[in-house]
């Protein structure tokens, strides 16, 4: 067993990073390999064939099979022994989220399964094994994920890297995979929408990778391709998502904490009836909006207009309102004076590169509609409106970023000395006295409505015993009420603190609307409603194929930035 870290001796460090730098490039050799067969079986390369991208695939999850159990086994013998935590990684709501990814990617492959069975007659033995893999592979993670995501690792570290950082990048190629043959299945739907819209001047030339051989059940075997491609979006932020709450883990791996005392933020939803509100009535009709784009779409050409036209207004006025209320929560912040939080926290740090690192998809995308907009000879009426949608989509990724990377580097707010040692009691007449919930009831006037009772503010001492009635009681009544007329200016602090109570109300319905916002923003590329596909313009500008790479390589980032937001989002919700 290899010694743990912190020891203060140079030496004992030096073997370590060079471990971490090792297990790196490991990884990143593993991922390129995988990504070359990848794009050789996309483009239909001689002699590779797609049963040779999924034994790969297989194989790489058969290892991390046996690694999990490896440290699973090894986590159950040292039950006992005391583990170092990062209470910043692997928040619960985080891995309630992957779960319900995970459940729907199982049904995911149990629709590969029955579509294997119905194209057996010609479809490789590796198209069956691969979803019985990937299912067994999903169950286990997820559960490993659950009891191990915040481990801090110190002992076999040299070992843990390369088991961690395979991991991880065995489901970066399980997410390529997925990215790419969803991304195959709308651009064979976007060739055929072209004709509709009239742009015959580009080559129609479909990409099919369908069995050749009759299926057993007909309409089994529809249902099967067609279900497939729907549930392809939460399989693809399934492994996403694993891949860097593993990452994480991989970064922690050898390192020092400070042991102290983490505060526990729990999701309410007091306070944030108006953003949710706003926000569902945005998701409602977002997913109006889908569903009749998806129907339109295709049609003819009047429909396909007007269907890109009710997409983008709709997409202007939500970024506008996002926009707007982006620029508040950055007043309001401001206007406070709170220190920020820079200590070394790598789930932190993780969250804000992804956000402007998959932010660069959208800008992209943008960019390229800009200059269409800008350099083309014929523009039809859809097409105008593309340009504040454009401009909008990188504005509102803007904002949103500084308000989130803001947000989760804010130190939370602590109570007040002065408030801390106040003691709030009452006295009643007759009887014993009793201490009152809190002085927020004392401040809010729910105290005070009881009967004969009188609250008491006293710094820094107590306003009576417990076992003095009587006459002593009594005595000492008239100095007890002269010290409320005194301690009158401690509500001072009170109508501070209820200012602060209302900027905090203002940001946590803020957070939540723009949780539910991306939420919403996140359903129209995920489940096949692309205008960038469609517009046709910046197919006639750029040429088709270069254009088509470009959307197919930064979709995918603009769909992953649309669920981290919003799970950073929900983090700060539960923060403020």
């Amino acid at each position: 067993m290899e010694k743990a870290a912190g020891s203060p001796c140079v030496g004992g460090s030096y073997p370590q990073k060079n471990a971490e730098i090792l297990s790196s490039q490991y990884g990143i050799n593993l991922f390129l390999a995988g990504l070359l067969l990848t794009f050789a079986w996309a483009v239909h390369a001689v002699g590779i064939s797609k049963s040779h991208l999924l034994s790969y695939l297989i194989t790489l999850m058969l290892i991390q099979l046996l690694w999990m159990l490896w440290y699973l086994c090894r986590s159950c013998t040292q039950r006992r022994l005391i583990r170092d935590k990062d209470t910043h990684a692997g928040a619960r709501w985080l891995k309630c989220g992957i779960t319900l990814f995970a459940v729907i990617t199982l049904i995911l492959d149990s629709f590969k399964i029955g579509y294997y069975i119905d194209f057996s007659n010609c479809l490789s033995p590796t198209e069956g094994i691969f979803p019985i893999t990937h299912a067994v592979h999903t169950i286990l993670q997820v559960y490993f994920l659950w009891c191990h995501a915040k481990d801090i690792i110190q002992s076999f570290k040299t070992l843990e890297r390369f088991g961690v950082i395979h991991s991880v990048f065995t489901n970066l190629l399980l997410w390529t995979n997925g990215v790419l043959t969803e991304s195959k299945h709308q651009l064979n739907e976007h060739k055929e929408r072209l004709i509709t819209l009239g742009f015959g001047n580009i080559t129609i030339v479909l990409d099919d990778h369908a069995p050749q051989c009759n299926c057993t059940t007909t309409t089994l075997c529809s249902i099967f391709s067609q279900g497939i491609y729907y549930l392809y979006p939460f399989n693809i932020e399934y492994h996403i998502l694993a891949s860097t709450m593993l990452y994480v883990l991989w970064k922690n791996i050898g390192r020092k904490v400070e042991h102290h005392q983490q505060h526990k933020t729990p999701f309410k939803f007091h306070g944030i009836t108006v953003g949710m509100i706003f926000g569902l009535i945005v998701l409602t009709s977002t997913i109006a909006i889908v569903v009749v784009y998806l129907i339109q779409i295709g049609g003819s050409k009047i429909k396909s207009e007007l269907a890109l036209t009710m997409f983008y207004l709709h997409a202007i006025f939500v970024l506008a309102l996002m926009c707007t209320a982006g620029i508040v929560a950055l007043l309001i912040y401001r206007l406070e004076d709170r220190s920020l939080d820079n200590s070394k926290n790598p789930a932190r740090k993780l969250d804000a590169e992804l956000l402007v690192g998959t932010a660069a998809g959208s800008w992209l995308l943008s960019w390229g509609s800009i200059l269409a907009i800008i350099c083309a000879q014929a523009h039809p009426k859809y097409t105008w409106y593309n340009l504040p949608y454009s401009v909008l989509v990188i504005i509102e990724k803007y904002i949103q970023n500084l308000f989130i990377i803001e947000s989760i580097h804010r130190e939370q707010e602590k109570v007040n000395d002065d408030i801390k040692t106040l003691r709030i009691v009452t006295i009643s007449r007759g009887s014993t006295l009793s201490l009152t919930p809190s002085y927020k009831e004392i401040y809010n006037g729910r105290a005070a409505r009881d009967s004969r009772e009188v609250p008491c503010l006293l710094k820094g001492s107590i306003c009576g015993r417990e076992n003095g009635g009587g006459a002593a009681a009594n005595e000492e009544t008239s100095q007890e009420n002269s010290s409320v007329m005194h301690s009158a200016s401690d509500f001072s602090i009170y109508s501070s603190n209820a200012g602060a109570n209302n900027k905090r109300r203002i940001l946590k319905n803020i957070a939540a609307f723009l949780f539910l916002c991306n939420l919403s923003l996140w359903i129209p590329p995920a489940f096949g409603c692309r205008p960038e596909y469609d517009n046709g313009l910046e197919e006639i500008v750029f040429g088709f194929e270069p254009w088509i790479i470009v959307v197919n390589l930064a979709m995918p980032f603009s769909i992953f930035y649309r669920m981290h937001s919003a799970a950073s989002l929900f983090e700060v919700n539960c923060k403020t």
